[in-house]
């Protein structure tokens, strides 16, 4: 009896260590779409790093230990706006208080033009301003002109670098801070539609 008290007493120790670990430190993610490809595959599963913009209680998503604010460039997952239930991956694009304009598909940030090795065109037909076009955004301008936007405080501005592609801050909005749930880091395992291994996407650092 004493052996299986044990047995049951190492089993919640470690499901409470794993849950501690997926709540505030690291948490595992799988890529369902192509939105951002080809920095990041659909079967792509990929490590989060929670801490890195700070401690929060899970359920409240209050922040109690401040550590640092995402970065133009981070890679992040955050709760969709349009229903937080749902995860989302993207770039961030636009911090607090910047301006964003999109003309003929380039991004201007502050009125400077944003350097973007990593963004995918699969599209070469421009949008105008105004376009009845079914994938039109709805906030400021269409897919490829779009704005200008002033990001509001503790908000940012997201895309995905598949840009002709991706369902993202110029349709929906802005992502609020509180949002926010952690960087993407590492791709730990990856393989494609048909379930073949990935290996060479294997520990692939994510930028």
């Amino acid at each position: 009896m004493k052996k299986v008290l044990k047995f049951i007493k190492s089993i919640v120790i470690a499901l409470i260590i794993a849950l501690i670990i997926r709540a505030f430190i690291v948490q595992a993610f799988r890529i369902p779409s192509s939105s951002m490809k080809d920095t990041l595959l659909v079967g792509d599963h990929i490590l989060v790093c929670k801490f890195i913009y700070g401690v929060r209680l899970p359920v409240f998503s209050v922040k109690i230990v401040p550590v640092s604010e995402p970065k133009r460039g981070d890679i992040v997952v955050f709760k969709w706006p349009p229903n937080p239930k749902v995860n989302f991956i993207k770039r961030c694009i636009g911090l607090p208080g910047d301006e964003i304009k999109i003309v003929n598909k380039r991004v201007y940030i502050n009125g400077k033009l944003l350097t973007e090795p990593y963004v995918k065109f699969t599209d070469q037909h421009i949008y105008p301003y105004h376009t009845n076009n079914a994938f039109a955004c709805t906030i400021s301008g269409s897919r490829d002109n779009f704005g200008p936007v002033k990001v509001p405080p503790h908000h940012y501005f997201m895309m995905g670098d598949n840009r002709d592609n991706s369902l993202d801050s110029r349709y929906w909005g802005f992502v609020p801070e509180k949002n926010i749930l952690g960087k993407a880091f590492i791709i730990y395992f990856s393989w494609n539609k048909h379930h073949t291994i990935r290996w060479h996407r294997f520990f692939h650092i994510v930028r």
